[in-house]
This record gives structure tokens, C-alpha cells and sequence, in this order.
């Protein structure tokens, strides 16, 4: 009776943001995976939106820190704490009858038994009755409404804030994939390293962000955008205002982007010819935050020759589909441990 209580839960639990999905409810939660700690008092400041507000602007004694990197836990306790923060705001309506909430949580494709374990371990730590795992390319075809369970090819490109996961997908299962650690961050870091060698000028990481958002493009715009950047200048040690157009993002980009289109050719060649054909016909999926960017649909199609759909709601599509996937959840019980064994 007491299950009849609970919603489970399944936790897009990413690089840059977090979002979580509440059986019967669908998303409820989605904020920075960001948490802000006091170095005196090793207390935690803020978690989330707050915290995220505070990067770069923290007096000596609070760190604003990113506790996930590349997809995987940087700092185990502080990534347990963000979880169980994240688990409460899910839960704020709950009954005093209500137990522990099984909680699916997603990982990317390529990582390790340690890392995967870490993941279980911080999950049930922070208050989860069971840590049920689900790979990350899956999860995002479920949300993509992708025939995943059928005998046909599904391709999915999951491009987040750390990985970008590539997969080819049929009969409920991965048949190919590929996890490389050039995402979303690597293309701020590309963004803020070109406008320190271009300009000498250093901007910070929301800056570089913004840019990519506003005037990024993964091919150079008919019509060029311009935005208004302000820095701290390498020389005189002074802040300063800039005006950086859209093809220079796009020049900065070009090197992430290539690694990504990179990974999807690796991937295909990889791929059974049936499934290839099957991908032919439906064409390669877009998901993540990365999908948003501008004219990298094109670009990927041009190189693939293949036709690129970049889905309904590319930044939301792991977590619906790890929320979708506590439907079967016995399937990823045997499936976690069985993933577990292989990699030892």
C-alpha cells in the first residue's frame, strides 16, 4: 500500500544542468548542477540557479563548483548532497506515508564500472530507496519518441554539457556507440580561448556561454550577427568592451564541432548495413543542449550525406526519457548489474 504513495523518479543528472522527473508528473526540476561551498566551514552555500549566479563573482572563502565533469562525478560528496537537494525539491508535497522513491539515473555510454558505481552509490547516499542506471544515447531516443524497442535502427546525438553521446539504437538495446568528452563546455572554452588569443582579452565562462547562444553558428550566417562582450584586457589590466561578430564564433566553434562530426562518422562506419539503411530512411536524431545550436543540422548532413532532424525538445529528451523508462524498470535492474560485470 505503501508504494501506492510514492513517485519514482528519473534524474537527467548532467554536467550543466540537472533535471528531474516525477512518474505522473513529468519534469519538476531543472537547474545548474552547481553548488556553491564555504571553504571555512566546508558547508554548502547554495545549490543550483543561486549557485550558479555566483561563478566567478565568489569572495575567497565560497567556491562555486561544478561537481560533474565530462559526464561523470568530479567531487563524490558534493555531488551526493546536490542530488539529495534535487530529490527534496521533487518531493516538496511529501506524505508522511510516502518511502524512499526508486530513482533511475542517467550515465554516458562510455564510462567505467568505478564511475558507474559512484553514480549508485551517491543516489542511494543522497536518499534513494534503488539506484537504477540507463545509458544516456537511450535515454534520449526514449524522449525522442524513437522506435527504440522495434528491430529497426534508431540514431541518436546527444550532445550535452560534457559528452557527447552517439548511438545506434535497436530492439531495446545499444548495437554501436561512441562517448567523446568535447560537448558544450569544450565549445565555451574554445570561445574563451579564441578571444584571448584574437584580443587579448579575458571573459568568463556565462560570457563565453551567452555567445555561443546568441551568435553561435556552426556555419558562418548569410547575414553576420554582432554582440557586445565586455572583458578584463590582458595588457593594461583594465575592463573592457568588445564587439565580436557571428563568423568568429563560428571560426572559434570549428574545431569542437569537427571532433563531434568526427564521432557520428565513427559510429556509422561502425553500424551493421541493415541498421544503416534503416538511419538512411529516418535520418539522424539531434538531442541535448548542443542540438540548439544554429545550422549544425546542415552542417552534420552535408558531411554524413544523411538527413539530420534535431528533436522536439532536444534539451529536455533524456530526462522524459528516463522518466519514460521507470515504466520498465525491471529491464534496467538486470540490465545495470549485467553492464556492471562486463566492464569489470
Amino acid at each position: 500500500m505503501l508504494g501506492s504513495f510514492t513517485k519514482d523518479l528519473g534524474i537527467d543528472l548532467g554536467t550543466a544542468n540537472t533535471l528531474v522527473y516525477v512518474r505522473g508528473k513529468g519534469i519538476v526540476v531543472r537547474e545548474p548542477s552547481v553548488v556553491a561551498i564555504n571553504t571555512d566551514t566546508k558547508t554548502i552555500e547554495a545549490v543550483g540557479e543561486s549557485a550558479k549566479k555566483m561563478i566567478g563573482r565568489t569572495p575567497g572563502n565560497i567556491r562555486a563548483i561544478r561537481p560533474m565533469k565530462d559526464g561523470v562525478i568530479a567531487d563524490f560528496d558534493t555531488t551526493a548532497t546536490m542530488i539529495k537537494y534535487f530529490i527534496r525539491q521533487a518531493q516538496k508535497q511529501r506524505s508522511m506515508f510516502q518511502r524512499h522513491p526508486n530513482v533511475m539515473v542517467c550515465v554516458p555510454s562510455g564510462i567505467t564500472a568505478v564511475e558507474q558505481r559512484a553514480v549508485e552509490d551517491a543516489t542511494r547516499q543522497a536518499g534513494a530507496r534503488e539506484a537504477y542506471i540507463i545509458e544516456e544515447p537511450f535515454a534520449a531516443a526514449i524522449g525522442a519518441d524513437l522506435p527504440v524497442w522495434e528491430p529497426t535502427g534508431s540514431m541518436v546525438v546527444d550532445i550535452g554539457g560534457g559528452t557527447t553521446e552517439v548511438a545506434v539504437i535497436s530492439l531495446g538495446g545499444i548495437v554501436t556507440s561512441r562517448s567523446v568528452r568535447v560537448a558544450g563546455d569544450e565549445a565555451d572554452e574554445s570561445i574563451i580561448q579564441y578571444i584571448k588569443r584574437q584580443y587579448n582579452l579575458m571573459i568568463g565562462e556565462r560570457t563565453s556561454e551567452q555567445l555561443k547562444m546568441d551568435v553561435g553558428s556552426a556555419l558562418p550566417l548569410e547575414k553576420a550577427e554582432t554582440m557586445e562582450i565586455r572583458g578584463r584586457d590582458l595588457v593594461t589590466g583594465l575592463p573592457k568592451t568588445l564587439t565580436i561578430t557571428s563568423d568568429e564564433i563560428c571560426e572559434a566553434l570549428s574545431d569542437t564541432v569537427s571532433s563531434i562530426i568526427e564521432a557520428v562518422k565513427v559510429t556509422l562506419e561502425k553500424c551493421p548495413p541493415e541498421l544503416a539503411a534503416d538511419i538512411m530512411d529516418r535520418g539522424i536524431v539531434l538531442t541535448g543542449g548542443g542540438a540548439l545550436l544554429r545550422n549544425l543540422d546542415k552542417l552534420l548532413a552535408r558531411e554524413t550525406g544523411m538527413p539530420v532532424i534535431v528533436a522536439e525538445n532536444p534539451l529536455d529528451c533524456v530526462a522524459i526519457g528516463t522518466g519514460k523508462a521507470l515504466d520498465n524498470i525491471h529491464l534496467f535492474k538486470s540490465r545495470s548489474s549485467s553492464s556492471l560485470r562486463s566492464k569489470r
